[in-house]
């Protein structure tokens, strides 16, 4: 009976090691491989595009660069896998990507039956429609029989059938790939109406041939929470996803900035302190360095910062913080304490 008994309980050790090993995998091998592999949109300015010089920029780059900031201390060890919406969750489930970064909305179906972890919401958006002026509609209600562009593969297709069923009016869905070919369709007039997420239209209203003879309606539709998504099952390499997260959040609301961050080691706060590494082992506990709030701060700044670098309002989408403003100042973005 003990030898079985001895047994039993080697076995449990065993597995609880391999269960161990399994939960560290991506982790291990992001730092053996030297690169982050991050899956983005394949062009949605503000969001994730690459400029003249083919440097990939945009809100969901940042955090592909704040996450490799935390791993390597160093924002440039990114491998940017551009995907469109029917390609992205395969190439997560199939290890071809680490972490997906492309304003994908956080769902029961894809937290569940798809098997991904959201480590956050980035950015709280929901789904409108933009119309060309000419056409004199200031409602969405006053879309029925319209012919409405959608990108296939997304939350969107579902939202726009919900809504036009909902209200008791007809429309014709053109049912596109790839982002660019829905706004090219747009464009080209094949249909009256485009719809994506309301972050998205005003992306999508920066590449038309005429971008001031289009309008976005004032409905929203849906609630669209995006945000970064890792494969369900590895524990460690989720903590080290959402707690990047929660460290752009906490940064902000703590005052910490890329210009500051160094000097603001030195504060009393010993909140600040402890995120920041100052006699603290958080860090070391997720497989990081204790300085990965430094590193990460340094690399992009904090939430506040990324979100008004890349879709605020100095920019060309000229978007209000709104929804996403911290919960201090009236908005939805709020992190754990980091203690």
């Amino acid at each position: 009976m003990k030898t079985k008994l001895l047994t039993a309980v080697l076995g449990l050790a065993v597995s609880g090691l391999a269960l161990s090993h399994a939960s560290a995998a991506t982790l291990d091998d992001v730092k053996a491989r030297g690169t982050l592999r991050c899956g983005v949109n394949t062009g949605l300015p503000g969001f994730a595009s690459q400029n003249d010089a083919g440097q990939w920029q945009g809100l969901d780059i940042d955090y592909c660069k704040a996450v490799a900031a935390a791993v390597f201390g160093d924002v440039s060890k990114v491998q940017y896998v551009p995907l469109s919406a029917v390609q992205r969750f395969p190439a997560l489930q199939n290890n071809e990507i680490d972490l997906l970064a492309r304003n994908t909305t956080w769902t029961m179906n894809r937290d569940t039956a798809l098997g991904l972890d959201f480590a956050g919401v980035n950015y709280y958006d929901g789904q409108g429609f933009m119309v060309k002026k000419e056409l004199n509609i200031n409602s969405a209600l006053q879309l029925s029989g319209a012919t409405v562009c959608v990108q296939s593969g997304t939350t969107t297709e579902l939202n726009l059938a919900d809504y036009f069923r909902a209200n008791n009016m007809e429309f014709n869905p053109v049912v596109i790939e790839a982002q660019n070919d829905v706004n090219g369709a747009y464009d080209s007039g094949r249909c009256d109406v485009l719809t994506t997420d309301q972050s998205g239209l005003y992306a999508s209203r920066l590449e038309l041939a005429k971008p001031d003879d289009n309008i976005v309606l004032p409905e929203i539709i849906s609630k669209e929470p995006l945000g970064p998504a890792v494969r369900g099952g590895d524990s460690q390499w989720f903590d080290v996803v959402k707690w990047t997260h929660f460290a752009l959040l906490n940064a902000e609301e703590l005052g910490i900035t890329q210009a500051n961050v160094e000097e603001m080691k030195a504060s009393p706060n010993p909140e600040i302190q402890r995120m920041l590494g100052v006699g603290s082992t958080f860090g070391a506990d997720a497989g990081l360095a204790n300085e990965w709030v430094v590193n990460i701060v340094k690399g992009v700044g904090n939430y506040g910062e990324i979100f008004e670098r890349n879709i605020g309002a100095s920019t060309p989408l000229g978007i209000a913080r709104g929804q996403n403003a911290l919960w201090t100042k009236g908005g939805l973005q709020y992190a754990p304490p980091i203690r």
